[in-house]
């Protein structure tokens, strides 16, 4: 497998980019921000693709964080529209996948609502994932859909039901597993969790999120996301899993505050994939 994260230093061209990446030890990116040009720029991308074949990058992923179920039309219409464009630029570069969430039904993008779990929800996801994979038809990329705890897929079980449904050979899978851990049986059983995960959606799996969750002595329940190492996540079976995917596939640091939290989670990482007896590259 891959470790990827942010980088820190400019990173406007291909040569910065992949200096930035070297930098921190990355052999997985996020798309350099510089490709996320509309209208798309191929020759841009193709650039920035070459230059990461050359230093033996991959290309994780590009991000369409917005809601394709908003309850807004002009909010809902301009997300659709979003996340084609970043699949569209996804394929260009050679990602191995774009992703956003499914949505919600509230007025927070990417917060809880009674709806977000219904069968009306359901039909509402597989109609706007269809939409978006339809419009774009990529060849070298996937359309993914992160796992979240208030809103599908929030589970194994519910993911497999929704790319039957779906029904789309450029639709596959981004797991965040920490964002599956949303009540204490699973907090406390992280491994359980894990297998499960890539028992039933291995085969789909094109990049990863990498960071950790702490619950809080407090009531009612309270769980934090933390950097890997500071709380309660299997980081031990989460990497021998991951070894029995694809060797290509990224795990993508996220959410830490600054870079020193960065290295100091990258660090642990690799210390635990050491222990682990997982090559990470």
């Amino acid at each position: 497998m891959r470790l990827g994260g942010p980088t820190f230093d400019p990173a406007e061209t291909p040569e910065q980019w992949i200096a930035a990446l070297r930098k921190e030890g990355y052999s997985a990116a996020y798309a350099p921000k510089p490709a996320h040009a509309w209208p798309l720029d191929a020759k841009l991308c193709r650039a920035f693709e070459d230059a990461a074949r050359q230093a033996g990058v991959v290309i994780a992923e590009v991000g369409a964080w917005s809601n394709p179920i908003s309850p807004g039309a002009d909010e809902r219409k301009k997300a659709l529209e979003l996340c084609q464009q970043r699949l569209a630029i996804a394929d260009a570069l050679g990602a191995r996948c774009c992703v956003n969430i499914t949505g919600s039904r509230g007025l927070k993008w990417d917060g809880p609502n009674k709806d977000n779990l219904t069968q009306e929800t359901f039909d509402l996801i597989v109609e706007s994932t269809r939409q978006i994979v339809d419009a774009v038809k990529p060849s070298r990329t996937f359309y993914t859909l992160e796992t979240m705890p208030w809103a599908l897929p929030d589970s194994a079980d519910s993911y497999l039901a929704l790319l039957k449904a779906i029904d789309r050979k450029a639709c596959a899978v981004h797991l965040d597993p920490v964002n599956l851990v949303n009540c204490p049986s699973r907090y406390y059983d992280t491994a359980a969790l894990l297998r499960d995960c890539f028992a039933k959606l291995g085969p789909w799996v094109k990049s990863c999120h990498a960071k950790d969750i702490l619950l809080h002595p407090k009531l009612t329940v309270h769980l934090d996301e933390v950097p890997p190492g500071k709380g309660g996540l299997d980081y031990k079976v989460f990497l021998q899993e991951l070894r029995k995917l694809d060797p290509d596939t990224p795990l993508m640091l996220e959410h830490m505050k600054d870079a020193d939290e960065y290295r100091a989670a990258a660090e642990h990482i690799r210390a635990v994939a050491q222990t682990a007896e997982v090559t990470l590259r």
